[in-house]
């Protein structure tokens, strides 16, 4: 996780820090990739905080450095993001598809119905125009959902047709785990059939991958996704 680990936003679910971050180091893109290039990693997987007090592009000339370095000092490793949504600002967007990561996740966290609950800060429909804007700057586009906070099996479904109509290829269901008694409530556990369920639904649709299961997670077996995505496209 890069640019520190204070987050400007706080969602429901998640157990980072939120507050004014101060985190400001240059040289991180470049230690980043010495640190990927010691652990001799063959796919390696970027996230971050939300930075949406860096006014002029949210962080994103952190991220494409990031990339950079990486696919500069590291030639066999995999670059996958997992990106904030830069408040859906374009050039920003634009700075990090230019360095061609070889997949770009970017993740919905749950159905639409719930999202402001779970993402106050967020916009579901701004969520899928990133996820678009990837798809359509030829990226192998990723994103995730968690399950368990209260949506329906229809509702499920329905989010998997959406993103499936904005060009991602590669999808995951996890179940919902409360971090704790202050964040939001686990409504139910999804039982294993049904995230079999999921998973045969979102092949058939037409992801080229689906990870489904109680403890999937964005990174869960990310270089086989990546691998897998890579030779059918």
């Amino acid at each position: 996780m890069i640019m520190g680990d204070i987050c400007t936003r706080a969602c429901g679910f998640c157990s980072v820090k939120t507050g004014k971050p101060v985190y400001d180091d240059p040289m991180e893109p470049f230690r980043t990739a010495m640190a990927v290039k010691k652990m001799n990693l063959r796919h390696v997987v970027i996230t971050s905080v939300d930075r949406d007090d860096l006014k002029n592009d949210y962080g994103a000339s952190i991220w494409a450095e990031t990339i950079r370095q990486i696919h500069n000092h590291v030639k066999n490793c995999t670059v996958e993001v997992l990106t904030p949504d830069f408040k859906g600002y374009e050039p920003s967007l634009e700075k990090v598809f230019d360095e061609k990561p070889e997949i770009f996740g970017h993740n919905v966290e749950c159905v639409e119905r719930i999202s402001k609950q779970v993402r106050s800060q967020a916009k579901w429909s701004r969520s899928l125009d990133v996820l678009r804007l990837s798809a359509k700057n030829g990226l192998r586009t990723k994103t995730g959902m968690m399950v368990g906070l209260g949506e329906s099996f229809d509702e499920v479904v329905k989010t998997m047709n959406q993103i499936l109509d904005t060009g991602v290829t590669i999808f995951t269901i996890g179940q919902y785990l409360q971090p704790s008694k202050k964040h939001l409530p686990v409504v139910r556990y999804v039982k294993e059939q049904e995230f079999k369920d999921y998973k045969q639904i979102g092949l058939d649709l037409g992801f080229d991958v689906v990870e489904s299961g109680p403890l999937v997670r964005s990174s869960y077996h990310a270089d086989e996704q990546a691998r897998i995505a890579m030779e059918i496209k």
